[in-house]
């Protein structure tokens, strides 16, 4: 069994991602700003602010795998990648794997073919910024993290998130860059948690992206 630490353990992706990983047994430490109503059992929840880095270092030094399930909004929108940024860099000090909740858009439609953030046009401007910084870690910082990191970074399929929350299943299908569904696709909080514990129980992917999706 493995030593987890969730960053963002509280969010949606990240909350079913450390229910996952404790029910299989792993030790898991959550980090996040506030503590849930609803605790999982034996799981160690760690309050506190994933930008200072004096709050994220004891929560990453004893990790074998580091997960970052952090989103580029809210308070994150401006420091978003700088945290990720730090978040990799404590990983490879720390000998940790990391893998990354990431996004659709950094996926491509087929092999060889454009990434979809490439072409926002069909997305609201709003949200132009939080697209661009979550396919910014996989398309620029992560590969020019140390060469020390291991790190996976996961993408769900375009209708991931709680305005889509779906059913567990049990079940999921794996991509690389290219998207499973190059429509779009679903999956819910608890299959993508299975699917994405399940690449954290390989010992074949080393600085790659894979993509979960029904």
């Amino acid at each position: 069994m493995s030593r987890i630490s969730v960053i963002g353990g509280t969010g949606y992706a990240g909350s079913a991602i450390v229910a996952e990983a404790a029910s299989r047994g792993h030790e898991v430490t959550s980090l996040s700003r506030s503590l849930p109503t609803d605790q999982v059992p034996g799981v160690r929840y760690v309050q506190g602010d994933a930008s200072d880095e004096a709050v994220l270092t004891p929560v990453i030094e004893d990790a074998d795998v580091v997960v970052a399930a952090l989103a580029p909004r809210g308070d994150l929108t401006d420091t978003f990648r700088e945290v990720n940024r730090t978040i990799a860099r404590r990983a490879a000090s720390a000998g940790a794997r990391l893998f990354v909740v990431g996004g659709f858009s950094s996926l491509r439609p087929a092999p060889g073919a454009p990434r979809y953030v490439e072409d926002l046009s069909a997305v609201p401007a709003e949200l132009h910024h939080e697209v661009q910084s979550g396919a910014a870690l996989i398309l620029e910082d992560l590969p020019a993290a140390p060469d020390a990191l291991d790190w996976v970074f996961v993408s769900p399929p375009l209708q991931f998130g709680s305005f889509a929350p779906g059913e567990r299943t049990g079940s999921y299908r794996v991509g690389t860059d290219v998207a499973v569904v190059a429509e779009g696709g679903a999956i819910s909080a608890q299959d993508y948690a299975i699917g994405f514990v399940d690449q954290i129980e390989r010992t074949d992917l080393h600085r790659t992206q894979v993509n979960l999706a029904n």
